[in-house]
């Protein structure tokens, strides 16, 4: 029969208290992050506050009544005119103490950029910004303004409208509410930011208006809801001072800063701050809820309650406070002031209490006060009494003690990728389950593998026992990792390392409640613990709160990060999703550890913990990894090669995933599709004919998250039935040949008779030296291993005029130009197949017509 020793049970009885203990700290967090703590208010609120069900109503008509607002399409237009018709509406009700200037602003631009690592230039025309500018009556053309910026464009097969359905709202409480801003507020409604920022570059590079903006505020939705966080805030830290002062339910994390260009995706924040202006700022964004995230089911009832109530409220107060900013200042001021620059600011918030700011500069002094102590303390306890030598030897066991703890957090991290080889997980609450008792026994491992602790202090005739020395130094020692965590981040030019500074901060006051209850209750008694415990649980609420957000954060974005091929692209996702939750769980549980250790480092309890994970483990195994809530994403494409103008070379299905889930996973779920598409059982990527990357250049960078792609026969007759011209590049005059002998290549791009482009890929190999795109400035080479440098051209933009263009060449070797258009309309057959896919995929269907020429 087996039994427990008084030892284990002790270690269990604390073990169930800890569970408690996160357990509760986990529902709070979990109630802080589904802003279920937010009332929303009613369509009947009162007009001078931010009402969500009014903000919602906006929602709908954009994302529900008004079909497709994606550029190329005709309900983009009907947004802007719907936008544009509401600000109406507010001007004609405004009161005589505010001036309001709405304006229609048609952009063009080219310019160069890195996105994803890769570079391109971009041409655009004809794109759509609406802006409303709101001022007092005694405000000058030349005040600095503030700038609001939220996008009404969404991508191919997403109706999403959360963005500018808030500022809609924002501007109408600046009217209803009868508040004459003392600086001049600018509202814009851009209307091209899924193809790269391109509203946003237009705005800032022409208009009228660009040099007066003071600050600005750019709103994003990279989710369904939940915080509104601030993810992005500069230069400089005053913006995040501003909004640490005056939100209601402040939100942000400047950790994020940090892994912002590891994301595939980007906002407007960067044509503002950074590549087009020096503009301070703050970009604030809905980070849950990825599973919807450009989507068909990115749809209104999948909107968190509160979510944009909490965003409303916090805008129209940072707003307020930002036009009484003493530091607000037009380009022209900022140009002749001469402030030292002080750097990305470090911030995050408490549970949407309160937020914790500082510049660089203070936080040289805060993350350095920790490792200074880690350094010090041993002469503090050793020097008076024992000498100069014993302080150095304590030194050396608190860095033996570091040593200890790194063990335990690698081995807290290598537990559950292990796990996770073993066994995708289906939901994030079993990935928990499965990955943070796995991550405990992994911190625990050292603890019975080490019973015997070198002391460097023995040889002096300290009065504390060893078992109290083993303590000490394993204690101080978790305290310098995190100490030196925190400075590491800190030097790097990083914008985390305050969680590990907030750890190392509460260590020291719960290390002095600890040793003063080991002098009434002895270091074997639970109550001497739990004194450890209890100071300990503000900074621990903090740790569960930053690592559920930040777990859940990649949990769902793991389905849109890409896929890489198999065996290895199987597993990635959950590796990384497993070495997370790992981490985390070290800085969540691993203050404590030094000191309640020795009561859970029991064979029985890592066994617990151990067949805990295996239970968890074989609970995946009987959960489908995919559902309407979080479904599977797939991009459909038809491939239409055409020779010129009008002949077509081939046509294809071309199928991709961008999860770890391959094709043949999709095909053995999905038999209608596979039927349509004629796959049978036998089904192999070895007998398969794989899609080349060139047949998805048309999305380009976006094709390089795809792996292993399928191609499929497909009819042409329903495509000459449906178009009588395709893109097609021709000359448009002789070519010209300068001084010095480079030859200029003039040449006219048609997009035929096309119904629906969003946008045109133009991918261009040879000797050049110049083009008319981009001011005349080549962006970096694309080089691909076995192939010549090519430069790549992203155009968008409907108009009756072809694009013209010109190249210019030193050599006389040819020109290869590669085209790819996307087409939004669907034929019947693409229609078809896109219904054939089951409810729990959510497909991206789009046509693709490629072409090739050489000059």
């Amino acid at each position: 029969m087996f039994r427990l020793s008084s030892g284990d049970v002790a270690g269990f009885k604390l073990l169930f208290w800890l569970a408690v203990m996160y357990g509760v700290m986990s529902m709070v967090a979990y109630y802080v992050m589904q802003v279920k703590f937010i009332t929303p208010l009613g369509i009947d609120a009162p007009l001078d506050r931010f009402s969500e069900a009014r903000a919602i109503e906006h929602i709908r008509v954009l994302a529900h009544e008004i079909d497709g607002r994606q550029e190329g399409r005709q309900g983009l237009h009907d947004a802007a005119k719907y936008i544009r018709t509401q600000l109406e509406m507010l001007k004609d009700r405004a009161g005589s103490n505010v001036r309001i200037e709405i304006e229609e602003n048609i952009v063009n631009g080219s310019f160069n950029m890195m996105f994803l690592g890769h570079s391109l230039s971009l041409g655009y025309r004809n794109h759509t910004n609406i802006v409303m500018r709101v001022s007092s009556l005694e405000s000058k053309d030349t005040d600095p303004a503030i700038l609001l910026n939220a996008h009404f464009d969404s991508p191919p097969g997403s109706p999403g409208a959360s963005d500018c359905a808030s500022i809609l709202e924002v501007a109408r409480i600046t009217v209803d509410s009868g508040w004459a801003p003392p600086k001049p507020l600018i509202f814009l409604f851009n209307g091209a930011e899924e193809l790269f920022m391109l509203g946003s570059h237009g705005f800032i590079t022409t208009h009228k208006w660009r040099n007066t903006i003071g600050a600005f505020i750019n709103l994003e939705a990279s989710g369904a809801g939940g915080l509104d966080y601030v993810c992005q805030s500069g230069p400089g830290s005053w913006p995040s001072q501003v909004y640490a002062e005056s939100a209601v339910h402040p939100m942000g994390n400047s950790a994020a800063q940090d892994i912002f260009g590891f994301v595939p995706g980007d906002t407007d924040y960067r044509m503002f701050a950074t590549d087009f202006g020096s503009i301070p700022g703050l970009d604030i964004i809905f980070v849950h809820g990825g599973y919807f995230y450009h989507t068909s089911t990115d749809s209104v009832e999948r909107l968190l309650p509160g979510s944009i109530q909490a965003r409303g409220d916090n805008l129209f107060n940072v707003v307020k406070a930002f036009t009484n900013s003493s530091k607000l200042q037009n380009a022209h001021d900022r140009g002749l002031t001469k402030e030292l620059d002080d750097g990305q600011p470090m911030f995050f918030d408490y549970l949407s209490w309160f937020l914790v700011y500082y510049s660089r500069r203070q936080g040289m002094i805060f993350h350095g006060i920790p490792v200074a102590m880690y350094l010090l303390i041993p002469f503090f306890l050793r020097f008076s009494k024992y000498g100069l030598l014993c302080s150095f030897a304590a030194l050396f066991d608190f860095m033996k003690g570091t040593l200890f703890h790194v063990i335990g957090v690698i081995l807290a991290v290598i537990f559950p990728i292990i796990f996770s080889v073993l066994r995708l997980f289906a939901h994030p609450y079993l990935a928990y389950m499965m990955f943070i008792p796995c991550s405990l026994a992994g911190m625990l491992v050292p603890r019975i593998c080490w019973n015997f602790f070198p002391l460097s202090q023995g040889a002096f005739g300290l009065k504390l026992s060893k078992e109290e020395l083993v303590e000490e130094a394993r204690y101080w020692g978790a305290f310098g990792l995190y100490a030196s965590i925190s400075m590491a981040y800190f030097s790097f030019g990083l914008s985390g390392g305050f969680l590990t500074l907030s750890l190392a901060a509460f260590m020291v006051p719960a290390w002095i409640l600890y040793r003063l209850s080991v002098k009434y209750y002895g270091s074997e008694s639970l109550r001497s613990a739990a004194l450890l415990v209890v100071p300990s649980i503000p900074c621990l609420l903090h740790s569960v709160y930053f690592s559920g957000f930040l777990a859940q954060f990649l949990i769902e974005k793991m389905g849109m990060m890409g896929s890489l091929p198999p065996p290895h692209g199987y597993f990635v996702p959950d590796i990384i999703v497993a070495a997370t939750i790992g981490a985390v769980t070290g800085v969540c549980v691993g203050p404590l550890l030094p000191v309640i250790g020795h009561w859970l480092a029991r064979s029985s309890i890592l066994q617990f913990l151990l067949h805990t994970s295996v239970i968890a483990l074989a609970l995946t195994s009987q959960f489908f990894p995919y559902s309407v809530d979080a479904p599977k994403r797939v991009i459909l494409q038809h491939t239409v090669v055409t020779a010129d103008s009008g002949k077509i070379k081939d046509t294809s299905y071309d199928l991709s995933v961008v999860d770890s889930n391959a094709l043949p996973y999709l095909f053995k779920h999905a038999p209608e599709v596979a039927k349509e598409l004629h796959v049978d059982s036998d089904f192999s990527f070895e007998t398969a004919n794989l899609s080349d990357r060139e047949a998805w250049m048309a999305i380009y960078p976006l094709s390089f998250l795809f792996s292993r792609s399928l191609k499929f026969p497909a009819s042409k007759d329903e495509i000459t039935r449906h178009y009588r011209h395709f893109p097609h590049i021709s000359t448009t005059k002789q070519e010209t040949v300068s001084v010095d002998g480079s030859r200029r290549v003039h040449l006219e791009f048609s997009l035929g008779s096309l119904k629906e482009v969003w946008v045109s890929v133009l991918n261009i190999t040879g000797p050049i030296s110049g083009w008319s795109f981009a001011n005349s400035t080549l962006p970096a080479p694309e080089i691909v291993k076995g192939a010549p440098p090519s430069y790549i051209c992203r155009l968008s933009g409907v108009a009756k005029e072809n694009w013209t263009f010109w190249l210019e060449t030193n050599s006389s070797g040819d020109i290869r130009i590669e085209v790819g258009v996307v087409e939004q309309y669907l034929m019947d057959s693409m229609k078809i197949l896109k219904g054939r896919f089951p409810v729990w995929v959510d497909t991206i269907a789009l046509s693709s017509f490629l072409s090739t020429y050489i000059f």
